[in-house]
């Protein structure tokens, strides 16, 4: 079981580091063309500002889960880093069933949002809202999921640098 959830969790990020790439790609391509537009061509398009925020949106969301399968998260690391062996591990489990709480909070009540959104338009896309919204949903299942994997691999063990799961698939404890 750990080693599945070692090999999903590798696998689901990598596909969602490329989607955050393309999303800032295109952020990036997005933002551009809204200045030249503003101080070259003075084309006045009303849709630039908007794009870039819902793309940077989807992507800060979306990039959640790749921080969780690398378990970065500096605050944690200081603290877990000072307690003895025997309460790193009760403490990264505890961390975990609350994050994955936190996420399917998140989940079930951005549907309801999403659902919401649905019936609100984007003036300028003349499209609903619940595309946009539909971010808080989509990247709250996918870090749940992240967060159940990261716990099976983990099992309650810390990561060294030297032998992260990312890269050989099973835990070292510090």
């Amino acid at each position: 079981m750990r080693a599945f959830a070692a090999k999903a969790s590798k696998r689901m990020n990598w596909v969602i580091e490329r989607i955050v790439a393309v999303l800032m790609l295109l952020l990036v391509l997005d933002v551009w063309l809204g200045v030249v537009d503003r101080y070259l061509f003075h084309w006045q398009l009303p849709w630039p500002e908007v794009l870039a925020r819902y793309l940077m949106i989807w992507a800060a969301l979306l990039a959640i889960s790749a921080g969780i399968a690398r378990r970065e998260h500096i605050g944690l690391s200081i603290l877990i880093d000072r307690l003895p062996q025997a309460f790193r591990r009760l403490l990264l489990v505890l961390v975990d069933v609350m994050t994955f709480a936190l996420f399917a909070f998140l989940c079930w009540y951005g549907i309801d949002f999403t659902v919401g959104g649905s019936n609100r338009q984007a003036m300028i896309f003349g499209m609903t809202l619940a595309m946009p919204f539909a971010a808080i949903p989509v990247s709250s299942a996918i870090a749940a999921i992240q967060v159940l994997l990261v716990a099976l691999r983990d099992q309650g063990e810390v990561m060294t640098d030297s032998n992260d799961s990312l890269s050989s698939g099973a835990g070292a404890v510090l």
